[in-house]
C-alpha cells in the first residue's frame, strides 16, 4: 500500500508498507539452529567501561586546553577529533541500553549516565527507554522512534539542501522523537537523574574549564550525530536502497572508532552480543549475511542520500499499527 503525495512542487513518495514481522524475528532463530556456537558470543564486556573512562578523560583534557586556541581551530578539533570520541560514547550508551557492559541492569543504567559526561546533553536514560521500543516495534509507524513522522518527511522532501541541513541537525530531530510517541510518557526517575547529573557536570565544566571547553564538547556532539562521515550510519542502518531489505550493515574501517556499530544486521539479529563479538557473528554465519546489501563507506552513504533524488526520509519500510492515528 502506497500513494504519491504532493508537497509544494515536488512529487513525494510514501513509505514502503509491509505486513508481518521484520526478518530479524526469524533469521536470528535460523542462524542459531545452523550455528548454535553463536550462543557463546552472547554476554557482557566490562572492558567497555574502561574505554568509556579513557574517552571521557581524553575529552575533558582536550576541553581544558581548547581555550588557548583560535575559534576555527576549536571547530576543527571538534569535527576531526572530538566528534569521533563523542560518537563512541554515544555507542557505548547503546551498549549499556542492551545491558552488555555489566551483569546488573541497574549498573548498566548508572554507567549509561556516565557515557554522557562529555556529551553535554543528558541523553542516555531517554535513549535507553526509546531504543528498546525501536527493537520491539521495529518499523512500526508511531511506535518505532526511529521512523520520522509524515510532517517531518514532507518538510525534508527530496531537496539536497534540506536533506543536508536535516542531517546536520539530526541530533535535534532525534531528541524530539520521544514527543511523537504517545504510547508512553517521557519522564521517569532515571531520566530526571540523568538530567540533574549532566546539568551539574556541565556547570562544573563551565566553571572550572570555561565556556570554550563546553563549546568544544557541544560541537563534538553536534558533529558526531550530524553531517559527518560517522553520521552516515543514521542512513545506513534502515534506509532502503535494496527493495525489500529493511536493515543494512557497514563493514568499513570506521567501525574501529565506534565499537563496531556498523554491524547492524548482526546486532538486530542478536541484541545480546556485545560489540567486540559482532564481527564474529558474520564470520561464523557468512551464508546469512554475504548476500545482503551492505556498505564500506559512510561518506558514500551520505553522498547518495543527499544527492539521489529518489532517496528521502520516506526511504523506509514501515509496518502500520492498526488503530493508530497520526
Amino acid at each position: 500500500m502506497s500513494d504519491d503525495r504532493i508537497f509544494g512542487a515536488e512529487l513525494m513518495p510514501d513509505f514502503t508498507y509491509l505486513e508481518g514481522h521484520p526478518v530479524h524475528f526469524y533469521r536470528g532463530r535460523e542462524i542459531l539452529k545452523a550455528h548454535p556456537e553463536i550462543k557463546q558470543l552472547m554476554g557482557k564486556n566490562p572492558w567497555t567501561a574502561l574505554w568509556v573512562t579513557a574517552i571521557v578523560a581524553t575529552q575533558w583534557v582536550v576541553a581544558s586546553q581548547i581555550g588557548t586556541v583560535s575559534w576555527y581551530w576549536l571547530i576543527f578539533a571538534a569535527y576531526f577529533f572530538g566528534a569521533f570520541l563523542n560518537h563512541a560514547l554515544y555507542v557505548a550508551s547503546h551498549e549499556c541500553t542492551h545491558n552488555l557492559v555489566f551483569k546488573s541492569p541497574r549498573a548498566n543504567k548508572i554507567f549509561g549516565i556516565c557515557t554522557d559526561l562529555a556529551l553535554v546533553v543528558p541523553s542516555a536514560s531517554a535513549f535507553r527507554k526509546y531504543h528498546i521500543m525501536h527493537h520491539k516495534y521495529l518499523s512500526q509507524y508511531l511506535r518505532d522512534p526511529d521512523i520520522v513522522r509524515h510532517t517531518e518527511a514532507r518538510l525534508i522532501g527530496n531537496s539536497a539542501l534540506r536533506k543536508a541541513v536535516w542531517l546536520f541537525f539530526f541530533s535535534i530531530s532525534q531528541a524530539l522523537r520521544p514527543t511523537q510517541i504517545t504510547e508512553t510518557t517521557f519522564w521517569n526517575g532515571w531520566i530526571v537523574s540523568n538530567l540533574v547529573v549532566i546539568v551539574a557536570v556541565d556547570l562544573g565544566l563551565l566553571y572550572f574549564l570555561g565556556p570554550s571547553a563546553l563549546l568544544y564538547l557541544t560541537l563534538s556532539t553536534l558533529f558526531a550525530l550530524g553531517l559527518h562521515p560517522l553520521g552516515g550510519r543514521w542512513i545506513q542502518e534502515h534506509y532502503v536502497t535494496k527493495p525489500g531489505q529493511e536493515t543494512y550493515s557497514y563493514y568499513g574501517p570506521l567501525n574501529k572508532t565506534c565499537f563496531n556499530m556498523g554491524y547492524h544486521n548482526e546486532h538486530h539479529d542478536f541484541a545480546t552480543v556485545p560489540w567486540n563479538n559482532l564481527p564474529k557473528v558474520k564470520e561464523i554465519a557468512p551464508e546469512f549475511y554475504d548476500n545482503l546489501a551492505s556498505y564500506k563507506s559512510w561518506t558514500a552513504v551520505i553522498w547518495r542520500y543527499i544527492f539521489d533524488p529518489t532517496m528521502s526520509s520516506y526511504s523506509r519500510i514501515v509496518r502500520p499499527v492498526v488503530g493508530a492515528e497520526e
